[in-house]
């Protein structure tokens, strides 16, 4: 139940201490899947991603993408990258807060000379590697992390030249130990995010349960609209984490979603005066309105 950011200079040892602290984590015997998410992982190039700030700014995104994907309260997920922005690292913190579930950044602090030695070396070995101008501008860049920022916290820094990387290091350890600490009464050296009513789902009250479960219905059209005008599938068009995919198997036109939507608040209405709950909350009328358009439209 964690979210594990992944920072330091480009060649400064961060795949191989995600590496690392995954062999870690699985020797603990942890229950939840572990997961790294990377460039690699993605089919993601460097050079063609860092080459410009458009490109560096679509990687983010697709990154931040995965996370917010993958982020749940049954997976420890790692993510590795340069994960250079202190903006960025707030966004990251912010989607672990909106799940409710342990952060931390694992810094590998390494001299700029030292990057760029490993660079070179890696160009000659013909590993993957930057550029030259890639690299400098990078590094130019970076922003270290400050465990004073709540989205640097807790920092646990591992110095590969000085302490090497390996699973028993023992900043791997001091990791692997706050991911998997029980926490009970007593703890208070492992911090649990609290989602903020900014990121919790608002529950219906009888006032704005009609308005909640119109907007709610509408935005699941809307994904539906946008997903035929881009020509993309239609069996698996994704609303978000957590929720089911609409499967339909075939073109809808707008006037028939509309329909839809009108007869599935109609009969939502007609269950909640027959003394069955309504949605709870927005996530549910969503839920329940794709598995609705999934039966009337569904491939099966």
């Amino acid at each position: 139940m964690a979210l594990v950011v992944i920072c330091g200079q480009p060649c400064s040892g961060k795949s191989t201490a995600a590496l690392c602290l995954a062999e870690a984590l699985k020797e603990s015997n942890v229950k939840q899947a572990i997961k790294i998410i990377d460039e690699t992982s993605l089919h993601l190039d460097r050079n063609k991603s860092y080459a410009n700030m458009p490109a560096e700014k679509n990687l983010r995104g697709v990154l931040r993408s995965e996370v917010d994907r993958s982020v749940s309260k049954d997976s420890i997920v790692i993510v590795d990258s340069l994960n250079s922005i202190k903006g960025y690292r707030y966004e990251l913190w912010c989607l672990a807060r909106g799940t409710g579930i342990r952060y931390c950044v694992l810094y590998c602090d390494v001299e700029e000379t030292d990057c760029r030695k490993w660079n070179e070396e890696r160009r000659e070995k013909e590993e993957a590697s930057y550029d030259d101008k890639i690299f400098e501008d990078l590094v130019r860049r970076f922003e270290r992390p400050d465990s004073r920022n709540r989205w640097d916290s807790p920092l646990f820094e591992l110095f590969p030249l000085k302490d090497g990387i390996d699973k028993s290091s023992q900043v791997i350890l001091d990791a692997v130990s706050y991911l998997t600490k029980t926490v009970d009464s007593k703890s208070r050296d492992v911090k649990i995010l609290q989602p903020t009513i900014a990121t919790q789902n608002s529950r219906f009250s009888e006032a704005n349960s009609l308005y909640e479960l119109d907007k709610a219905t509408q935005e699941v059209v809307n994904a539906i609209v946008e997903a035929q005008s881009l020509g993309g599938p239609l069996n698996s068009i994704s609303l978000g984490q957590q929720l089911p995919t609409i499967d339909i198997s075939r073109s809808v036109g707008l006037p028939e979603l509309r329909r839809l939507r009108r007869t599935f608040i109609k009969l939502t209405g007609q269950t909640s005066l027959s003394g069955r709950p309504p949605p709870s909350d927005a996530e549910s009328a969503k839920r329940m309105f794709v598995d609705y358009l999934n039966r009337e439209l569904g491939t099966s």
